[in-house]
């Protein structure tokens, strides 16, 4: 099976030139944007296959010695907080409850800058049996991505049949101490007649719930512009219910925009990748599970930092690849140009 076919690059690039970049340690780019949240992907594996993520056998697997250990997770999240300016971090997949020491990777990020907010991206199943343990890690913030709460329409969803494995790992999760939880729901046309029962299920469990406009990253490369749910559609949608009152963002650099539901205090936010985008405000980093270093989701320029890592290289070098490879960051991804093309790594192998 070839790279493309496994949905990763087949070319990476080498050194990234450092011309006319100024001096300065944190993660500038050409378009005046500094990166200081950390995406880690640290598996491609994942219990469900939602449509817009994963091909139904699931990813190619990575072979074990070509993921990063705990060690280099570690190493890596130290380094760019302590050298780069990062200032958070998330821990996504695939699933990252489908690696066995992600207690571990918490664990040995927090003891080393416990001043940084770590978070992971789920999918909440199993979460249940774990969420107490990574609270005590050291895990701050759990995001869970939920699309529905009709059984039928997330078993078609997810090819799973896990619903109720969801509700209690997010339920878990808030009782570890992991509150506010956040519900990240992909836009789908399938699902959009029941968005307001489920932004109605997370006011009834104090979850924020965020929609987010679906990208094309599927793996069975079937997304198109034209059926895509808007953030306008869902408004209309949201408002049969709801009394919805635009709230903005908070912090320019949030992806998010959000809405005052029945006059507040509760909210709800839409992530419009698509026909509202922020890649003039972007400012994150991407590892992927394999040790690439991802400047943009959408972005085919990969550097190897797990190459560098295990040649020997001292912090300063993998620091300098690191600035280099976000001061070429390109301005942003184009989706509604004419000559788009998709990344060939899909969401499930970059990481969310």
């Amino acid at each position: 099976m070839t790279l493309v076919e496994m949905g990763i690059p087949a070319v990476r690039s080498g050194r990234p030139s450092l011309d006319g970049r100024p001096e300065t340690p944190f993660l500038v780019d050409r378009f005046g944007r500094t990166a200081r949240d950390l995406r880690v992907s640290i598996t491609e594996k994942c219990s469900l296959r939602c449509t817009y993520c994963m091909p139904e056998e699931g990813l190619p697997p990575i072979p074990k010695d070509e993921l990063l250990t705990v060690e280099e997770i570690v190493r890596l999240v130290v380094l760019s907080v302590r050298e780069l300016g990062i200032q958070e971090v998330r821990f996504t997949g695939g699933e990252p409850l489908l690696r066995r020491d992600l207690e571990q990777i918490i664990a040995g990020c927090h003891a080393q800058v416990p001043e940084v907010p770590l978070a992971i991206t789920t999918n909440g199943v199993g979460l249940k049996h774990r969420a107490r343990a990574l609270a005590e890690a050291g895990l701050n913030r759990v995001n869970v991505s939920l699309d529905t709460v009709d059984r039928l329409g997330f078993a078609r969803l997810t090819r799973r049949d896990r619903l109720e494995s969801v509700f209690a790992g997010i339920r878990a999760a808030r009782d570890a101490g992991l509150a506010p939880i956040k519900v990240n729901a992909v836009l789908m046309r399938e699902t959009l007649a029941g968005a307001a029962d489920l932004l109605q299920w997370c006011l009834d469990e104090q979850c924020e719930l965020r929609f987010i406009e679906e990208m094309p990253l599927d793996a069975d490369q079937e997304w198109a512009r034209s059926n895509m749910v808007t953030a306008a559609e869902l408004l209309d949608v949201l408002g049969t219910r709801f009394d919805l009152i635009e709230a903005g963002r908070a912090d320019p650099s949030a992806p998010a925009e959000k809405w005052l539901v029945d006059g507040g205090p509760a909210t709800v936010g839409i992530i419009a990748t698509v026909t509202r985008k922020f890649c003039d405000t972007c400012d994150r980093t991407r590892l992927t599970a394999d040790g690439m270093l991802r400047s943009c989701l959408f972005s085919d320029q990969e550097y190897d930092l797990r190459a560098t890592l295990r040649s020997g290289a001292s912090d300063d070098e993998i620091a300098t690849l690191w600035r280099g490879a976000m001061w070429n960051k390109w301005a942003g991804h184009g989706i509604d140009a004419a000559d788009f093309v998709p990344p060939e790594r899909t969401m499930g192998a970059i990481g969310g």
